[in-house]
């Protein structure tokens, strides 16, 4: 077979596929290869209802398992065609639990030529809570990961997985113990929550939301609130705000909302119950916020497989400086970019926390993603591929100021229109680091031409408290101009002081 000449993919790794084999939905996911932050290929799911009825039978759904495994055939055919070169097949409560669960696994095995790893209940907590590690910077908190037929609690802190407890109490699951009842459910998952005693550590910390009845919700509480971003990864709601949203779901208060247009029609029914547990859940936790991710235990399982070094990298930086080695005119000029403007925020009296500065590289590092398109349209451009780019360990106020930055970059410092809703999300201290960023930006690329080699010779220093001298090698002298001395005070009238250029032996 030819082999495409396609550049649009990252050397030196190779696609891998992950099958996760649910108590609600079966799901095949191809990914660009094992690293720190891979990127999905091909993404597929049947909502095949395997656990439905488990409750009160014991047993896999007949018609669930039909149409599982004839989703696995096809999920074998397609990963073959993407051409992966390993298959991890994972399964959760469903299959672990029902009586005719063994039988079912070799089944699928065959059809998949692979082994089937049934995940326990603490195992598939831990994947959970490696799948936030993964995804989110420092995370500090309680995971909570919902499937169809169980609810997976642990503590995650300080890099490390802690205790973990998995609760009957999934989304199917808790509809069909309540028999279809909102005010029985919320007995059983009273009952059930009561036993996680860990959720009484999460007091004042972050409450992280995985799977896909979570994920809907957040996308139920985006639309209801018109939130120009359409991105669950990072997603936080305040408890404030979250518990009379989450009373309205259960009441069914939310159904003939125009806002649940965003939310899947296979996902509607089990909304409620999945509102009932969460509230169950913040009212013993009392966490500052609800933090929604659309990593968890896939992602979790391909962290575990990482070599210990590879686990250690920044999940942002790394993304960002893949995008920049597939998309920009020159990568070495974007960590360039990173580097440099570090110590021009250092020169204008800028203090950056450890998070704004990652922020700040990684926006650089995307500096140059958009430059193929026409030039009228690289800003907006930016503004898209950025603010809704799959990257991970970034908050969305984070996502507003790289895209706000290199929009900028492209369309200068008073082109707002098209930004302001985008404005709303950075908080004021980003929206101001947004503009300095891009400022900055359009005076380096007036040397560099896109190019390494001249920017870090570039020098900012305060000659005092009002003013900042860019100084320039004699040898560059050349590059002086009247656009140079025009984006320069720009820059001076953002920082509030005098700005000019120097030439120096």
């Amino acid at each position: 077979m030819v082999e495409s000449e396609a550049q649009g993919r990252l050397p030196g790794i190779a696609p891998i596929s992950v099958v996760d084999i649910g108590s609600n939905s079966v799901r095949l996911v191809i990914y660009e290869g094992l690293s720190r932050m891979p990127s999905v290929l091909f993404n597929e799911k049947v909502l095949c209802g395997l656990g439905r009825g488990i409750a009160n039978t014991g047993m896999l759904d007949q018609e669930g398992i039909t149409r599982a495994l004839a989703a696995l055939r096809r999920f074998r055919t397609l990963s073959i065609q993407a051409r992966a070169t390993r298959m991890h097949v994972l399964a959760t409560a469903a299959a672990r639990e029902a009586a005719n669960g063994p039988d079912f696994v070799a089944e699928a095995e065959t059809i998949l030529g692979h082994d089937i790893r049934v995940l326990s209940g603490a195992e598939e907590a831990h994947f959970s809570a490696l799948g936030i590690i993964s995804g989110f910077y420092d995370p500090d908190g309680i995971v909570g990961d919902l499937g169809g037929g169980s609810l997976e609690l642990v503590d995650v802190a300080d890099g490390e997985v802690g205790e973990g407890i998995t609760l009957p109490i999934g989304g199917l699951r808790l509809s069909e113990l309540a028999n279809n009842s909102i005010r029985e459910a919320r007995k059983i998952a009273r009952a059930n929550v009561a036993m996680a005693e860990l959720l009484e550590k999460g007091q004042g910390r972050t409450f992280y939301a995985v799977g896909g009845t979570w994920r809907n919700l957040a996308k139920l509480h985006m639309e209801s609130i018109n939130y120009p971003l359409h991105m669950t990864q990072g997603y936080d709601i305040a408890i404030g705000d979250a518990e009379p949203f989450l009373e309205r779901v259960q009441q069914n208060g939310e159904s003939k909302n125009k806002a649940m247009r965003a939310v899947s029609r296979n996902r509607r029914n089990l909304l409620p119950y999945g509102a009932v547990a969460m509230s169950e859940i913040l009212r013993v936790m009392r966490p500052k916020k609800i933090s929604f991710s659309a990593l968890g235990v896939r992602e979790g399982y391909l962290y575990s497989l990482l070599e210990p070094a590879g686990k250690t990298h920044d999940p942002l930086l790394t993304a960002a400086d893949e995008l920049a080695i597939l998309r920009a005119r020159s990568p070495e000029h974007s960590r360039e970019l990173a580097d440099w403007t570090g110590t021009a925020f250092r020169a204008f009296g800028i203090e950056e926390t450890r998070e704004d500065a990652r922020y700040r590289r990684a926006a650089c590092l995307l500096a140059d993603i958009s430059w193929r398109a026409h030039p009228d349209y690289r800003g907006s451009q930016a503004l898209n591929l950025i603010s809704n780019g799959t990257f991970a360990g970034i908050t969305h106020a984070g996502r507003a100021y790289l895209a706000l930055a290199n929009y900028y970059r492209f369309e200068g410092l008073r082109g707002d229109w098209l930004s302001e809703s985008l404005a709303d999300i950075a908080t004021p201290r980003y929206q101001k680091f947004a503009k300095l960023l891009g400022g900055l930006l359009r005076v380096s690329y007036l040397f560099s031409a896109s190019m390494p080699g001249i920017t870090p010779l570039l020098r900012f220093v305060s000659e005092d408290d009002d003013t900042i001298i860019l100084k320039i090698p004699e040898r560059l002298s050349d590059f002086a101009g009247e656009r140079l001395d025009v984006r320069l005070q720009q820059l001076a009238r953002l920082m509030d002081k005098s700005m000019r250029f120097s030439f120096e032996g």
